[in-house]
């Protein structure tokens, strides 16, 4: 039989279980007895069934405690770990973080959700937020016995997944912002801007890609364990190659003998800083790095010399349906087909 007790205007609920010892008491203190009187009646309920969970594990077990053990044991095996311990690190600074994952609930979430757009945050980045914390609480339920626990995303509605970005290059973007990058103080950046445009590749495979990966004589890059789980050989337009011999020229180095090293021994944040200097320098609106995938992508299309699964070999898309969404032709080419 439940009981309850009133202390400083907060209801406090106890449920006790019979146990091989004699009786075990388990309480929590809500702030109405209406709500104290609906546990209590979920938690005889199931006592009856036999279908009791232990919930105080979850109930002291705040927030930043579990994202710091998700950190140490989940992160590290995902491909984005980097990405992802910057989420996790913003989530410990949030309103949240000190709260335990028991009382953490679907309006709470719909709360920050609407903090976070409401501070222009888009509505991808505050997916992907939530997705974090979505997982989280599934791991605490099934594999850090908390079972008691209910994953609040799954109680609150997603923002609407933005639309996909379709920004290509106008005339006389692409030369401005190459003499942007000439005039960086980052002396890589120009050549990663123009492999980039000419490869297709994404900037994290730019920034991994060693010279022994780079095969000039038979033209292609070997990238390993990318994004989709799989390597790729990624082929190397005239121009790509040319890139590349230039700054083998620039390290003094013999072409056919390859440093060790990476090719461009550049931080990503580092990267990321002087490449939106240059777009502000260059006077380009809304212009990111990824969208420079975007541009070549369309480029092989309008080539119009490569199919579509041959495509695919530049850009590592495993399905039709995610390669067109990086696929944007512009109407004015379209159109002098019709001449």
């Amino acid at each position: 039989m439940a009981t309850f007790q009133q202390r400083s205007g907060k209801w406090r609920a106890i449920v006790r279980r019979k146990s091989k010892s004699g009786y075990k008491a388990i309480s929590k203190t809500f702030l109405s007895k209406e709500e104290a009187v609906e546990w209590a009646v979920l938690k005889e309920g199931d006592r009856f069934r036999g279908a009791y969970v232990d919930s105080r594990e979850a109930e002291r077990t705040t927030l930043e405690e579990a994202l710091d053990r998700y950190e140490s044991e989940i992160t590290p095996s995902k491909k984005g770990a980097k990405q992802e311990r910057l989420r996790i690190a913003a989530w410990k600074r949030s309103d949240l973080a000190m709260r335990p994952l028991a009382t953490i609930r679907g309006t709470d979430l719909a709360s920050w959700r609407d903090t976070r757009l409401a501070d222009d945050v888009s509505p991808t980045t505050v997916r992907n937020d939530l997705a974090l914390i979505s997982h989280l609480f599934t791991i605490a339920i099934k594999e850090w016995g908390m079972e008691s626990l209910t994953n609040p995303v799954t109680k609150m509605r997603l923002p609407r997944a933005a639309k996909a970005r379709d920004r290509r290059l106008v005339e006389g973007e692409e030369k401005k912002l190459l003499a942007a990058c000439e005039a960086s103080p980052c002396k890589l950046l120009a050549q990663a801007v123009r492999i980039a445009l000419e490869t297709a590749m994404r900037q994290g495979e730019i920034l991994s890609l060693t010279w022994p990966q780079v095969n000039l004589k038979r033209r292609f890059a070997k990238l390993k364990d990318t994004k989709n789980g799989e390597d790729r050989n990624v082929p190397l337009s005239p121009q790509a190659v040319a890139v590349f011999k230039e700054m083998l020229t620039a390290h003094g180095e013999e072409v056919e003998v390859l440093p060790r090293g990476p090719v461009f021994p550049i931080k990503q944040d580092s990267l990321v800083h002087f490449y939106r200097k240059v777009v502000k320098d260059a006077g380009i609106e809304d212009l990111t790095f990824h969208d420079l995938r975007h541009e070549a992508t369309s480029r092989l299309f309008e080539r119009g010399v490569f199919t579509e699964k041959e495509v695919a070999e530049f850009t590592g898309h495993k399905t039709p349906a995610m390669l067109w969404r990086y696929t944007h032709l512009k109407a004015e080419d379209l159109a002098k087909k019709m001449d």
